[in-house]
């Protein structure tokens, strides 16, 4: 039997021959497939001096008293309310929109803000983004390339061309500084966007396994939010997407600190320090040298707003304490869960919180019961149009 250039004796050593070839083949292919892959696999580079460590160790033990104090249900509420109006006031104000406290807290509350269309939309987008990152979480979903581009979607949405807005952009990005609208210098070149698709895979690929080698959630987070910042998958709204991301990363690992914090007025306060720290090469391939200056910036920064956190929770539940209020005032996050409805709705039926709960009307009635035996809530109307509204 003859094959290419080889003569085999008989049928079996032909076969036994093609086997090894194929074999070959295949073995082949997986190597250059490897070595493709490769070349885009993130493997961040960093090293967790003693100022990181010192930091996550501060960090851990802030969470551990902000989880044990008990509080009051409406002040728990007030603290979450705040650290949502504070995370979009300051994500959207770094990236140029005029509203200020008061006003992204009256469109919180569903209220008219005289103020540029724009602003509104790219407060409300944010908001939006923030609560479908609370139904991720709950849903224990995991992040995908479809959920960070819902999440652009959502921050990007009537502010941003349709064909672009959820979309990884097709067209080369450059972040330039400017002087009275004269580009006086490139700051920042992103990769080509044909590699965006595969930078952004190789991204959630990378959180799945960080997560599975259990990487410290704010480590994880704060390299989260430099790498979107370095591929800059968008046309627009990279910033918005980098924060919101790097938020529920930190949700999904349970170290949301009982929702209340808010990063973003870190970055926001000195917005020089937060580029400068950002920008750590002007090419996506320079910024994958080393990520440790970045990370000493992030994790200074946390630290500082759950220090801030924590010194607030302190004080509330000391003052708790002093009341000498009765144990059973202090909810269940599945009540916790109905109050933030409540907050955001302003009125809650037994099948609203049936939904949010996923559990029994019977069971949600209870529930609610429960908390209008403890005069947090009210009911109104009755029979099948009854609800319930929080108490003044």
């Amino acid at each position: 039997m003859i094959g290419k250039n080889i003569v085999y004796k008989d049928k079996k050593s032909a076969e036994k021959g093609l086997i090894f070839v194929a074999r070959f083949l295949r073995d082949s292919c997986a190597i250059i497939l490897y070595m493709l892959l490769y070349k885009y696999m993130l493997k961040p580079k960093y090293i967790l001096n003693d100022f990181i460590l010192n930091k996550l160790t501060e960090i851990a033990a802030a969470r551990a008293t902000i989880e044990a104090a008990k509080i009051l249900p409406r002040q728990e509420l007030k603290l979450r309310r705040q650290a949502v109006i504070r995370m979009t006031q300051s994500s959207t104000a770094i990236e140029g929109n005029h509203l200020d406290l008061r006003q992204v807290e009256a469109l919180y509350a569903s209220k008219a803000v005289d103020a540029p269309e724009r602003d509104i939309y790219e407060v409300k987008n944010y908001l939006l983004a923030l609560k479908y990152i609370d139904e991720i979480v709950k849903k224990n979903q995991p992040i995908s390339e479809k959920v960070i581009l819902k999440i652009h979607g959502l921050v990007t949405h009537k502010t941003l061309a349709d064909d672009k807005s959820g979309v990884y952009r097709k067209t080369p990005v450059y972040v330039v500084r400017s002087v009275l609208g004269r580009v006086t210098e490139v700051v920042y070149t992103a990769p080509a966007a044909k590699k965006v698709p595969a930078l952004c895979a190789d991204l959630v690929d990378w959180l799945a396994r960080s997560e599975k080698e259990g990487l410290n959630p704010v480590i994880a987070a704060g390299i989260v939010h430099q790498e979107i910042a370095a591929i800059h998958p968008f046309a627009d709204g990279n910033g918005r997407t980098a924060r919101a991301l790097a938020t529920l990363v930190l949700y999904r690992r349970d170290y949301d600190f009982r929702h209340l914090f808010a990063l973003e007025d870190y970055y926001n306060r000195e917005r020089q320090d937060y580029y400068k720290a950002i920008n750590i090469g002007r090419k996506y391939e320079e910024r994958k040298v080393d990520f440790t200056p970045w990370l000493e910036y992030f994790v200074a920064g946390f630290s500082e707003e759950i220090e801030s956190v924590k010194a607030k929770v302190q004080a509330l539940s000391r003052k708790a304490k002093s009341m000498n209020l009765n144990e059973q005032m202090f909810l269940s996050p599945g009540q916790l869960k109905v109050l933030d409805f409540l907050d955001q709705v302003g009125r809650i039926t037994v099948k609203d919180a049936a939904d949010i709960l996923s559990c029994p009307k019977r069971t949600a009635q209870l529930i609610l019961q429960k908390l209008k035996v403890l005069k947090i809530i009210r009911q109104v109307g009755r029979g099948p149009a009854s609800a319930y509204v929080l108490n003044k």
